[in-house]
């Protein structure tokens, strides 16, 4: 409890940040939820706060974007985390937080330098020809610059906002805060499991914060992609690389956004489209490791229709057993077979309330909808967010990784049809389903599956008698216990905490009070103001525990 209070005041400042962006866009009824709306709303209308009639008449999903703008790195990189949830969120949400572009203004160069000379153990001169000021791109977590190495190599420099770890701690220590708050007082918000979605933000945002890992990612991809000449991924320099500074090879191609001047130099936007989702394909289907947002900003078009793909702060791993799974999922909506999808579905969900029955009929009618048409006809972000809406309505969430793989086909459907319109991802990766369906049937595949099955029920029956007599002696000795896990069961048990600690603290006031009034009438003994010593303490301390004692009511609002 010490603890928490200290971490509490610590963070007040930024406590009080948050709030004042939360009422400003009229979340004020969250706000008094976290203990300071009250005083935040006085201070509001002091300061002459303007517009936030105008910020109310947004649209919920766009007043949270603007408010997750405002507060800074921790909240921007939130929301893209959020926007990979594409079985959270409604499309209408999605699109908000993909708008969160990590665009904010450069830090001046001179801010960065004393950092970046301490990571490179000398002057920028011993190292570099030259380094160019101005940035290249700069986002919340770092930002780019291009340099030239003393060999002539043009190399750009990622280099971490100083002071920024001590910002994201205290916003972490917050959010874990609010998520508390949020999931004891909505069972609308515990559905989405924010508990899950903070920690898949969490391991995120560390990934991210160390840049050597973004470079670990970068040469694992390049190594599983080294038998395509056509593909490239920027060479990484070890000697000046950690974690608040990598230097990158810099790639010059035409960004991927930039389809005019794709044409201007003669490249075949067809190739290029089956080139760049071949490669993600790859990535995902065979290697299990794979760049999670493949979107245009991240990739560069260069001569002889070859590609490059940088940023791989964000990665997706998938296991053997899940890749099967996506393989199974894609096979069964493509060929009508509404009952192996439900499974898969409810496989990976926890929510073990689903109505199969009601489940599997909306999957048949999914499918059918779909099974009627050819395969160059299939739009695969049409038939993914009809999927994300099923699982939206029957609370089925999605574990941390396959949401990532979504959200990578979705992005990589959009690259392809921005350089083709007539791109068509389920066509392409038709052959990839039907390779792998193949290699999981072969004979060899069939036997290694059942010798694996085998081997693991002969340790399973191997190990029966042991785990009979250790469960039998536990039973005699008094020692064997069944936990039962109730849903909710401690939301209802810290209020019945908090109402012991209430009723303790009211008993021990009156005993206070009880007490100091009978010494108050003894003569004799210790003065203070006049007054019986003890006696006067006495009191006070009852005065203490009842103003604590009525706080508390007050705030919890029962």
């Amino acid at each position: 409890m010490l603890w928490e209070m200290l971490s509490a005041t610590r963070d007040m400042g930024r406590v009080q940040d948050i709030a004042t962006v939360l009422i400003r866009y009229g979340f004020g009824s969250f706000v008094r939820g976290l203990g300071v709306g009250k005083a935040l709303e006085r201070a509001g209308r002091v300061l002459h706060w303007q517009h936030v009639d105008d910020y109310v008449k947004l649209d919920t999903p766009q007043r949270i974007r603007r408010v997750l703008e405002e507060l800074g790195p921790t909240f921007i990189k939130l929301g893209q985390i959020l926007a990979t949830r594409v079985d959270l969120f409604s499309p209408q949400y999605i699109a908000e937080f993909e708008k969160l572009q990590d665009q904010i203004p450069p830090m001046p160069f001179e801010e960065l330098l004393p950092q970046l000379e301490e990571d490179l153990g000398g002057n920028i001169d011993e190292f570099f020809l030259e380094v160019d000021r101005q940035p290249l791109a700069a986002a919340s977590i770092a930002q780019v610059h291009k340099a030239v190495l003393k060999d002539g190599s043009p190399v750009v420099l990622k280099i971490r906002r100083p002071g920024l770890q001590k910002i994201i701690d205290a916003d972490l220590r917050l959010l874990n805060r609010i998520v508390d708050i949020a999931q004891s007082e909505s069972s609308e918000i515990r559905r989405f499991h924010p508990k899950e979605v903070l920690r898949q933000f969490n391991q995120s945002l560390n990934r991210e914060l160390d840049l050597a890992a973004e470079c670990r990612n970068a040469e694992r991809v390049a190594a599983n992609l080294a038998d395509d000449p056509n593909i490239k991924i920027p060479k990484v320099y070890w000697q000046w690389t950690c974690e608040r500074l990598n230097v990158q090879e810099y790639i010059q191609g035409i960004q991927g956004r930039d389809v005019a001047a794709v044409d201007e130099a003669g490249l075949d936007r067809k190739l290029l489209a089956d080139r760049g989702t071949g490669a993600v394909m790859k990535m995902i289907m065979e290697d299990g490791f794979f760049h999670a947002d493949p979107h245009a900003g991240n990739v560069f078009y260069l001569p002889d229709n070859k590609l490059a793909f940088i940023d791989f702060g964000m990665v997706g791993r998938l296991t053997d057993d899940r890749r099967e799974q996506v393989v199974g999922l894609l096979y069964g909506m493509t060929n009508h077979l509404p009952i192996k999808v439900a499974e898969i579905l409810e496989d990976w969900s926890d929510n073990i309330y689903t109505d199969e029955q009601v489940l599997t009929i909306d999957i048949e009618a999914f499918v059918d909808q779909y099974s009627s048409l050819a395969l160059k006809d299939l739009s695969l972000a049409a038939m993914m967010s009809d999927l994300m809406s099923i699982l939206r309505d029957h609370k089925l969430i999605l574990p941390a990784d396959l949401a990532l793989l979504i959200k990578a086909y979705i992005t990589m459907d959009g690259l392809g049809r921005h350089l083709n319109p007539e791109f068509n991802t389920l066509v392409f990766t038709a052959p990839y389903i039907r390779k792998i369906m193949m290699e999981r049937y072969r004979p060899e595949a069939i036997a290694h599956r059942g010798w694996r099955n085998l081997v693991s029920v002969t340790d399973l029956l191997a190990s029966l008698p042991k785990d009979l007599r250790k469960l039998l002696r536990a039973s005699r000795k008094g020692a064997f216990q069944v936990d039962i896990n109730v849903r909710r069961l401690g939301q209802y048990v810290n209020h019945i905490d908090i109402a012991i600690s209430r009723l303790t603290m009211g008993i021990v006031t009156a005993a206070l009070i009880i007490g100091s009034s009978i010494i108050m009438t003894v003569e004799g003994g210790p003065k203070l103001f006049g007054l019986p010593a003890f006696g006067f303490l006495g009191y006070s301390f009852a005065t203490v525990g009842g103003i604590w004692l009525l706080l508390s009511i007050w705030k919890s609002g029962r």
